[in-house]
């Protein structure tokens, strides 16, 4: 994306009925039919080369004989959701998909495509499960399946365009409110929508806005964007995608408790969002949609970005006003909860991204049309960030209620490899690993908890049969060390103790009794711990070990790892018997630890192998054994 101001063409507006007129003015010279190039240039296809694509398109749109055809608008937007397809680029109105896109496909695309209307074979998307190719998005399960409420805009919009966001709606939630509802009819509309935040907890978002609104003093605003889950970037991808849905949604929050200050408080490693929410601030506040006077009606909200340095602890609430106010961003008992006393000792709503992301809509279409959707206790739909071991790597938002099976091989296309299904690890470091007899169970708050998870923010990573679960635990528990505030002993001195026998266990010097206090352990700090961190924090290991309790055992009685994770715990062998002779393994090797000739089965030297995986992954005939 390019950082863009583009004319506004209207002053700003004096009252709420002249955003319907501004959006019409825009919208009667941007014809919706006319012919668009959409480039997804989100961070997961720009490393990629779609900024490279983008220029070369712009280039070639220019250079092109249109011969009294429309000349195509080309427009870089935010994630498409398909990341690991990219870069990805999508014709509309047509719908036409293109993925794997690189700038000398270019020529053929605007010669081919859109000039004479003929599709590029290899450009298209092919189902990982009918080997099927596909050239239009609706065709794609991956897209098809899908329901876009909060994700409607992004891909579609230039983030860095207020104009392209209000022909698509934006602020019209705002302008209804302010001229036909009362602050406390906002909050009924939130409540009646079974509107639950977002962010992990689950808490009813309109009880929380009444709440807060029922407290005397100065009142805040606050978006949680200090998303720290590894493998998660749904609010990144809303923030860099589609700013003012979440802008306007808190200036929603603001009109419905009385609040006249708002702060965004994101990562430090999101200088992209930083960017897209600093022009979109700035933009909405010309036009008079922010800031003071909003549409002349005498109500004011003015936002500030506050950037986090990166402390995972910081996505707790207190910690987080805490770090907002600049001291040490710590928890603090909730025994005054934030809605009373929080930023500044004043009455603050804290929501997440997405949380904010679902308010105009619902003020715009009602609580009962966004009830609708999802479940009867968990409304509305999610958006996940689907990663790990499976084909179609990206963002989704389904519905509510939605099974774990339908994400992982409708939505997510499958486990690469022929590999077999181990388990989904759901809600982050502090979430736990759903096995596959539960691959039937309804995606929502009180399902996943029932079998020892939680929704967190929506990261989902999906684990195969080459993945060691003790290792995983490990991984997540090492992770949580590193970021607890250390401030209570449950969570401070119970991470630090599993961490060790999980690094034992591991390096295959595990004890009979470990799992005992791994379970011990983890029920501690579940019980005593001062904040959501740490009364969590125990679930990656609490979970694999009450569904994958014996590879734990392996791991001790045998000195094994059954996955071939653990280097010190196993080896590689060759089975002859399968080995085509291929010598794609041999080719592989960094140390040349395999040699055999072409066609003939090969042999592996164990003292040179160095347990890389890369004769493992790479091999298509499973005759690299684990031993």
């Amino acid at each position: 994306m390019t950082e863009s101001i583009n004319t506004i063409p209207f002053s700003r507006m004096f009252k709420p009925k002249e955003l319907e007129g501004y959006r019409k003015n825009l919208l009667s010279k941007n014809d919706p039919d006319s012919p668009k190039i959409l480039i997804c240039c989100g961070p997961g296809c720009q490393p990629s080369g779609s900024i490279e694509v983008a220029e070369e398109i712009k280039k070639a749109v220019i250079e092109a004989g249109w011969n009294g055809k429309v000349i195509p608008q080309v427009k870089m937007t935010g994630c498409h959701g398909l990341c690991s397809k990219g870069p990805l680029v999508t014709i509309e109105p047509e719908g036409i998909f293109y993925q794997k896109v690189k700038p000398k496909d270019v020529p053929e695309i605007v010669e081919k495509t859109l000039l004479n209307g003929e599709l590029i074979k290899r450009l298209e998307y092919k189902n990982p499960a009918t080997k099927q190719t596909h050239s239009h998005t609706k065709d794609i399960p991956f897209y098809g399946r899908q329901t876009r409420l909060v994700l409607k805009n992004i891909g579609h919009i230039d983030p860095f365009d207020i104009n392209d966001a209000i022909m698509r709606g934006a602020y019209s939630g705002l302008a209804k409110a302010l001229s036909e509802m009362m602050p406390g009819q906002i909050i009924n509309e939130i409540k009646a929508s079974g509107l639950r935040g977002r962010g992990g907890a689950g808490f009813s978002t309109g009880v929380k806005w009444e709440s807060c609104a029922s407290y005397p003093g100065t009142r805040y605003i606050i978006c949680n964007a200090d998303e720290g889950d590894p493998g998660a970037f749904m609010d990144r991808a809303l923030l860099e995608g589609d700013p003012h849905s979440v802008l306007e949604g808190m200036a929603l929050a603001a009109l419905a408790i009385g609040s006249e200050r708002g702060y965004l408080y994101v990562r430090l490693e999101y200088p992209l969002a930083v960017k897209t929410l600093t022009q979109g601030i700035r933009q909405a506040e010309e036009l008079g949609l922010l800031g003071k006077n909003i549409m002349g009606t005498g109500f004011n909200f003015e936002l500030s970005i506050s950037r986090g340095a990166g402390a995972f602890v910081c996505g707790e609430s207190s910690a987080l006003m805490s770090s907002l106010e600049g001291k040490v961003g710590r928890p603090r008992p909730k025994y005054i909860r934030s809605v009373e006393k929080g930023f500044q000792d004043s009455p603050s709503n804290l929501n997440n991204v997405e949380t904010y992301a679902n308010i105009a809509d619902i003020i715009l279409n009602g609580g009962k049309w966004y009830k609708d959707f999802g479940t009867e206790e968990s409304a509305g739909t999610k958006v996940f960030s689907l990663t790990g071991n499976i084909y179609n790597i990206g963002l989704v938002e389904v519905p509510m209620g939605v099974s774990l099976r339908e994400m992982v091989y409708e939505i997510g296309g499958g486990i690469p490899k022929k590999r077999e299904f181990k388990a989904v690890q759901t809600g982050g470091p502090s979430g736990g690993c759903i096995p596959k007899q539960f691959l039937d169970i309804p995606v929502a708050f009180g399902s996943l908890a029932k079998v020892g998870s939680i929704m967190g923010s929506g990261g989902m990573i999906v684990l195969d049969e080459d993945s060691c679960m003790v290792e995983i635990a490990r991984y997540f528990t090492h992770f949580l060390v590193e970021e607890s505030c250390g401030q209570c002993t449950p969570c401070r001195e119970g991470l630090i103790r599993m961490l060790e026998i999980l690094n034992r266990i591991t390096k295959g010097e595990g004890q009979d009794g470990d799992i005992d206090t791994l379970e011990e352990l983890g029920h501690f700090m579940t019980d005593f711990s001062l904040c959501g961190l740490g009364t969590s924090a125990g679930n990656p290991v609490l979970s694999t070990i009450k569904y994958f309790r014996e590879e734990y055992e392996v791991h001790i009685q045998n000195k094994k790892c059954p996955a071939g994770v653990c280097k010190p715990l196993f080896n590689y062998s060759i089975d002859a018997n399968e080995c085509t002779g291929c010598g794609k393994c041999r080719l592989r090797c960094p140390v040349n630890a395999i040699t055999g000739e072409k066609k003939k089965p090969h042999t592996m030297d164990r003292d040179l192998c160095i347990k890389c995986q890369e004769c493992y992954k790479n091999c298509d005939f499973r005759a690299i054994m684990i031993i």
